[in-house]
């Protein structure tokens, strides 16, 4: 691949200042964003409403003058199992949920934004003349995964994620639109990376809630991440039992990935798994494990514990704030009701008792989850 000074120049100091890749496209209107209204269309974008901005068509329409796309991308695996390793089954006793494992450290919007604003000061040294330049991360009416593969950086899997040959997909994305007019990082006569997914269709067949409408479709409204975020209300009776013990996003069509069998793991400590606040007080057999949770396979009693307030403390610049109170306990409700746990262990006990509380709590969605676990459990 032979780029440009500039591109080259771009995509050294992306690295510089702490991305894993980066690549520069221009902005124009790219073939996959013409599918784009026939997908809303279908009602695949639920409650999404953001997703039905027209701007969202056409970069050059997502900010007035652009006409380049600058593609940031930042690795955040980490060293920890994934979800699909089969020793994650836990003792029956001691019922743990999932957490997407981008969930378990800082925000991942503020650590690439410090990131882009920096690559942004490193542009205004390099071009002198006037620029405009906006920086986002899933903030902007831009299709990021799109404009990635025009920049370079991987091809669209049949999981609808970027995938790079490298480096899998356990990566964030973030953009600099601006009104600079550079060369792409493709050299003309070029083309994107190839789609080598080739006859593998694990993602879909792995899908508990077979979100997958064909290879390359996904129906949001049946994929765990948006029933578990993005939904704010009841989660359809149908898709409950099929979420097992996902309780903020999921990961599944990425852990069976081949092309993730060797992803890096991050260096940076802001992706490691957050620790839940303990409590001393019900001095229990599992009080040396409430010690130790972390946001990486939380107890389920410990997540139907969390206070309002114990929660804003815990999702203050995390992910997580995005589910809310009652989106985290609530799918936490349905993970207990997916438990299987015994009757007459003493997490049987401690969970039911979590359970009844929340039943009378003043949320009507969370009560009625906590109602349905009840009913599975007891």
């Amino acid at each position: 691949m032979t780029q440009s000074a500039d591109a080259a120049w771009i995509v050294e100091r992306a690295k510089a200042v702490g991305f894993s890749l980066c690549g520069v496209v221009r902005a124009e209107a790219f073939p996959e964003l013409e599918n784009t209204e026939e997908w809303l269309s279908r009602g695949y974008a639920g409650e999404m409403k953001y997703l039905h901005d027209p701007r969202r068509k056409d970069p050059r329409a997502a900010m007035p003058g652009v006409r380049s796309v600058i593609v940031c991308l930042l690795g955040y695996n980490t060293d920890n199992p994934l979800s699909t390793d089969a020793e994650l089954a836990g003792r029956e006793d001691e019922p743990r949920g999932w957490i997407s494992r981008y969930g378990w450290g800082d925000d991942y919007h503020d650590v690439l934004l410090e990131r882009l604003e920096a690559l942004t000061a490193r542009l205004r040294e390099r071009f002198p003349e006037p620029f405009e330049a906006r920086a986002y991360v899933d903030t902007g009416p831009i299709q990021e995964r799109v404009a990635a593969k025009y920049a370079g950086l991987g091809w669209l899997g049949k999981n609808t994620l970027l995938l790079n040959q490298t480096i899998g997909s356990y990566f964030f994305l973030g953009v600099i639109l601006t009104t600079l007019e550079l060369e792409p990082t493709l050299g003309v006569g070029e083309m994107p990376a190839p789609d080598l997914c080739g006859s593998c269709i694990r993602c879909i067949e792995a899908c508990p809630t077979q979100a997958f409408v064909e290879p390359y479709v996904m129906d949001a409204r049946k994929c765990i991440s948006y029933l578990t975020i993005e939904l704010r209300g009841s989660i359809p009776e149908d898709l409950r039992e099929p979420m097992g013990n996902h309780v903020f996003g999921c990961d599944i069509c990425q852990d069976v990935c081949p092309w993730n069998r060797r992803a890096p793991v991050s260096a940076l400590t802001q992706f490691q798994p957050r620790t839940l606040p303990s409590r001393e007080a019900g001095k229990t057999a599992a009080s040396a494990d409430a010690r130790n949770d972390s946001l990486f396979r939380p107890r389920l009693e410990s997540l139907l514990s969390l206070s309002e307030e114990e929660f804003r403390k815990l999702s203050r610049g995390s992910p997580l704030k995005r589910t809310k109170w009652r989106g985290l306990v609530r799918n936490a409700c349905i993970a207990a009701g997916n438990s299987k746990l015994a009757p007459g262990s003493a997490s049987h006990t401690r969970i039911c008792e979590c359970l009844k509380k929340l039943v009378a709590c003043g949320d009507s969605v969370v009560a009625e989850s906590a109602q349905w676990a009840l009913s599975r459990i007891q």
